[in-house]
């Protein structure tokens, strides 16, 4: 196969964003946001997604689609990336937690949008690839462990927003008690090959989340801690 040129990846990344576009009005009815904010679509647009995949999956990398990242992990349809990202609320500086790192791809994002970004990633393999990627990119805002991601990362805490790229049954308490008062969570729940629901959870002032259920997704299932 030959590899795609710049001018074909350019245009390729250009249809990709109106296609998230077209989603997001596709999908008020579910979300409530017919468009997602300008900072969150500049980071989209910035953020090259084939350097995020591997190598063998480069040409198809701006497909709005999940594709495999190994590990029996994928990297997130760009335009689920993109409304994560949006339903967080984020301010330049916020900090974030993201549980699952994958290849980095979605806390490259994060990090465009938000002020520093806290990202554990369950698979130790990806962990590291992900923590050398984003040093060559340059991102000086988002650290990265290797840890269980039920667990949060206390030492942390609290933060302005969470985001779960996976999908536990039930939302850990762990990361309800690590997010601030007011603060934003964006968590797909449900069994693998059942019906997963895409949450957005804002903290009260008891320490319960109020939670809107937006729309049915398929993420991978959250796992604990795995040393490869």
């Amino acid at each position: 196969m030959i590899a795609m040129d710049a001018k074909k990846r350019e245009k390729a990344r250009r249809r990709l964003l109106d296609e998230i576009e077209a989603d997001a009005r596709n999908t008020e009815n579910w979300t409530g946001r017919a468009a997602f904010s300008s900072r969150v679509m500049t980071a989209m647009a910035k953020v090259e997604r084939h350097l995020f995949v591997p190598a063998e999956e480069a040409d198809y990398a701006y497909i709005n689609r999940p594709r495999s990242i190994g590990h029996g992990q994928t990297i997130s349809q760009p335009y689920i990336v993109a409304l994560m990202t949006d339903l967080l609320d984020l301010d330049k500086n916020d900090r974030v937690l993201e549980i699952g790192s994958g290849s980095g791809y979605q806390a490259a994002v994060l990090a465009e949008v938000a002020g520093y970004v806290y990202s554990v990633e369950a698979v130790e393999a990806l962990a590291a690839s992900a923590r050398r990627r984003l040093k060559d990119l340059g991102y000086a805002n988002i650290e990265i462990r290797h840890g269980d991601g039920y667990q949060g990362w206390e030492e942390k805490a609290p933060f302005d927003a969470v985001i779960v790229t996976a999908a536990p049954e039930n939302i850990p308490q762990a990361l309800i008690g690590q997010l601030k008062v007011g603060g934003r969570m964006v968590i797909p729940v449900g069994r693998v090959h059942d019906t997963q629901t895409l949450c957005r959870g804002v903290k009260k002032e008891d320490g319960t989340l109020a939670i809107t259920r937006m729309l049915p997704v398929a993420f991978v299932p959250m796992v604990r801690r795995i040393a490869l």
